[in-house]
């Protein structure tokens, strides 16, 4: 189902949302409003879209991050046949990755965080 189909459920929720906020501003009978109620509702569903996009992004970085992590924890294959100093080569390398992939997937969601609308606290 596309989006700006309006029977999607995101352009149901714009077209609620946009209800309602015209009868904060105007009243229940909406007189005076000149607004057409489907641009609020194409204003409030572009906004419910693109976050949804961004929500699916860091997502997607999530489970990558955590397959990528996965695979790095996993011993390797020829193990058993690495020195000492061979083995702790690749443990250190493995650990740099990880360290580095959480670096981003943290500065990515931070980066989400400070985007998104504040707290209602």
């Amino acid at each position: 189902m596309n989006e700006m189909d309006p029977e999607h459920p995101t352009q149901k929720a714009a077209q609620a949302a946009a209800e309602e906020i015209l009868r904060i501003i105007y009243g229940d009978d909406l007189t005076g409003c000149t607004v057409s109620l489907d641009r609020i509702t194409a204003v409030i569903a572009s906004a419910m879209t693109g976050q949804a996009k961004v929500d699916r992004a860091i997502a997607e970085l999530n489970d990558k991050a955590y397959e990528a992590i996965r695979l790095l924890s996993t011993p390797p294959a020829n193990g058993q046949s690495l020195n000492a100093d061979e083995l702790r080569s690749l443990l250190g390398d493995r650990l740099d990755k990880i360290q580095t992939l959480a670096q981003k997937v943290i500065a990515a969601t931070k980066a989400q965080k400070e985007t998104g609308p504040p707290s209602a606290e």
